[in-house]
């Protein structure tokens, strides 16, 4: 009887340290026996860590049968390849987000992943972010009435930590797009959990980066199933910025606000709290790879469902690519 997960970390880059760091505080159940990265020297530094060993190539590491589930790091365009291949070997994957730069690409990860019998867990963190969990339990223990209106704000001055040696971020075709298709899902997820899906959305994009050949600039407005409306901005640029929050959450009887990422909080203003009550919580960004890596943990180990499924992540990349033909028509778009 399995009582832990083998664990391989393909790609040892920024976004690894989340994992590998919520890990080993919050999840005991994992011991990362694998890391794996082009580059020897940070495979070796993770793989120091972690006791586990270092391996340049992924073929290297299934043949070595070092891992019985992977959590995939790599940049957008080289999802589809490393999935299907991990999915072949029988292995347990969780993939970053988004899933492929395109539908087409998504849907055969998805085909390959059914016929696999495998886990397979598309790792949007923002489903476990505690702030966003904080504000689903506020809106469904009714403390701001009926929902009425939302506002998602991914504002961020460029940050050369997410981009020094990880130049792909810069690239549109490894990306697919920019900010809206790349980090903008973290924003769109919280507000499907608290709204529902969306159906449709009018935007416009721009270049103001210099640096990034896809989109820093995103305006847009969302209609959700439900009719309700809610704006969705994007921004990234290389100049100092002012404070910023996340996300704000309208109801008939008052008002949520998370404050500005990556360090946010939670604040409820209603008629019981009109000066605004800060909620206690262990906050933050890095929070949210504790419930995701938990997550994939459970359903590999007990067979428990994933608090979102794989083909529930594809309206994030939905949203992302109704909003370019958007941008490109001037009309609404349906999602």
């Amino acid at each position: 009887m399995t009582i832990e997960v083998r664990l391989a970390l393909l790609g040892c880059g920024a976004v690894a340290r989340f994992h590998l760091d919520a890990i080993k505080a919050h999840v005991p159940l994992v011991r990362v026996t694998a890391c794996i990265d082009s580059d020897d020297a940070r495979a070796s530094a993770y793989a120091h860590q972690t006791g586990g060993t270092a391996f340049t190539s992924l073929d290297d590491a299934i043949s070595a049968d070092a891992f019985d589930a992977i959590s995939i790091l790599l940049p957008p365009d080289l999802h589809e390849a490393t999935a299907l291949k991990c999915l072949a070997a029988g292995k347990h994957v969780m993939l970053e987000k988004p899933m492929a730069p395109t539908l087409e690409a998504s849907t055969r990860i998805l085909d390959a992943a059914l016929a696999s019998g495998r886990v397979f867990m598309l790792a949007e963190n923002a489903q476990y972010w505690p702030e966003v969990v904080a504000t689903l339990n506020l809106i469904r223990q009714g403390e701001i009435g009926d929902l009425v209106t939302g506002r998602a704000a991914f504002i961020s001055e460029y940050n050369p930590y997410w981009f020094t040696g990880q130049t792909w971020r810069l690239s549109q075709a490894r990306t697919g797009g920019g900010i809206t298709i790349d980090g903008g899902s973290h924003w769109v997820r919280p507000m499907r959990m608290w709204f529902g899906n969306i159906s449709r959305v009018v935007g416009v994009v721009g270049y103001p980066m210099e640096e990034m050949q896809g989109d820093s600039l995103m305006r847009s407005l969302l209609q959700f199933e439900s009719g309700i409306y809610a704006s969705y901005d994007g921004l990234m640029v290389n100049t100092p910025l002012g404070p910023q929050e996340s996300w704000r959450v309208t109801g008939t009887d008052g008002e949520i606000v998370i404050g500005g990422f990556p360090e946010s909080g939670v604040t409820l203003y209603n008629r019981k709290h009109r000066g605004g009550l800060a909620l206690d919580g262990n906050w933050g960004y890095a929070m949210s790879f504790v419930g995701e890596n938990q997550d994939f943990v459970n359903a590999i180990l007990d067979g428990a469902p994933l608090a979102a499924g794989p083909e529930d992540s594809l309206q994030e990349l939905r949203v992302a690519h109704a909003i370019y033909r958007s941008a490109a028509s001037g009309s609404w778009e349906n999602v």
